[in-house]
């Protein structure tokens, strides 16, 4: 693979870059933080692979060339959850099938040096590694031991997926075709203020929704009822506004009434007796949890004129299919978008595979969270971290 000139991949060693690893030791940081399901007798089973399958291109390449692969991984969020809910063992049988002769270690989170960066934790666990492979983009954006680490300590590459991700996204950075539309949705706007920034300035079109719509809609002086609003970013969203003649938002919204029952297994009170389709001011009490037809239509109209199209997070709130009308929309939009179509992992990456359309997206990035940071930032923690590897271009070209 070529490093595009101005690509946040500029100066990051590759697989090729590690240079002959026939007997080597190679630890590949693998995101498999995968989605399981109990099975009812207290163990636990994959239910979606694609992390898995993913990383099995570097895999296979490593061991092509006489490598011993060992992937490091963490799962869940120790802190919070039981223990054993987070243990590697359901993803451990997965790899087994996939990849019989790689090692899987246990949780990288069970040791709190990983979060912390300890370079105790660090030195533990690069002994007795001779190269080091990041292939886990999804936590590309978190300066964590096993991310930041080893690079420090060990000839260290990115591996093909993740170069991958970090050379298709970066091109929405520089030389994206046009025009280029971007939809973000999702609840938390104070998350998000950011790469809507970076959106707005680089985009030709932003289609908001979500729940994160109603705090744009707070920022114009619209009653927004009971639905979810950041108090604190109102006058961020008014000033993104202010600045930006490319940001279009939700004109309709189907709201649930007052007292109304949100959940997965709402009550049964009838064909969507409790909800209604309401403009951009919401009466009192009522909750905006989806954009409505009117815009799921104007939204997939945009989308459908687009020749480079991003899109990441949940239009509405899609856990209550009561709410998840629009966001399929925008989904069936994006398969159906004859230009360069990028789904920015997490949920989206869920809603398209779930309905069968991911083979219709030309690419479904592994990581929404680091999607997002390189969109907004230019660049991630792991991607410094192997610029600054013994073997990287630059470390190579000071030696000489």
């Amino acid at each position: 693979m070529t490093r595009p000139a101005r690509s946040p991949l500029a100066g990051v060693p590759l697989l090729e870059d590690l240079g002959d690893v026939s007997g080597a030791a190679v630890l590949v940081r693998t995101d498999f933080n995968v989605p399981v399901e109990d099975r009812g007798d207290g163990s636990f089973e994959v239910m979606d692979d694609f992390r898995i399958r993913a990383a099995l291109p570097t895999i296979e390449w490593l061991q092509d060339r006489g490598a011993t692969v060992t992937a490091a991984s963490h799962r869940g969020r120790p802190d919070d959850e039981e223990i054993d809910r987070c243990s590697m063992e359901p993803i451990r049988r997965s790899l087994a099938a996939l990849a019989p002769e790689v090692s899987l270690l246990e949780n990288l989170r069970y040791d709190p040096g990983e979060k912390a960066n300890d370079p105790a934790f660090v030195g533990r666990l690069v002994q007795g590694f001779d190269a080091y492979v990041n292939e886990a983009f999804g936590v590309a954006h978190r300066a964590h031991a096993s991310v930041v680490g080893p690079p420090r300590l060990l000839p260290s590459a990115a591996g093909i997926r993740l170069a991958e991700e970090v050379e298709v996204l970066g091109r929405l950075l520089v030389e994206p075709a046009r025009p280029f539309v971007a939809v973000v949705g999702g609840g938390k706007v104070h998350d998000k203020l950011g790469v809507l920034r970076s959106l707005a300035d680089k985009a030709d079109v932003l289609l908001i929704g979500g729940a994160m719509a109603f705090t744009f809609f707070a920022a114009l002086g619209r009653d927004v009822g009971a639905s979810k609003l950041d108090l604190e970013h109102i006058e961020s969203c008014a000033r993104l506004l202010a600045e930006h003649d490319n940001i279009v938002l939700p004109t309709d919204v189907l709201a649930l009434e007052p007292g109304g029952i949100f959940g997965a297994n709402p009550p049964a009170v009838g064909p969507r007796s409790d909800t209604k389709v309401l403009g951009q001011e919401l009466p009192y009490g009522w909750k905006g949890l989806d954009i409505g037809p009117d815009t799921a239509e104007a939204f997939a109209a945009t989308i459908g004129g687009a020749r480079t199209l991003f899109w990441n997070g949940p239009l509405g709130a899609i856990e209550d299919e009561r709410f998840a009308s629009g966001t399929r929309r925008v989904a069936q939009a994006v398969a159906a978008c004859s230009g360069y179509t990028i789904v920015g992992g997490g949920d989206s990456a869920m809603v398209v595979d779930t309905l069968g359309l991911a083979d219709r997206i030309d690419f479904v990035s592994t990581g929404g969270g680091a999607s997002l940071a390189l969109i907004e930032h230019g660049d991630l923690p792991a991607l410094a971290a192997l610029r600054g590897a013994p073997n990287a271009p630059a470390a190579l070209r000071s030696r000489r």
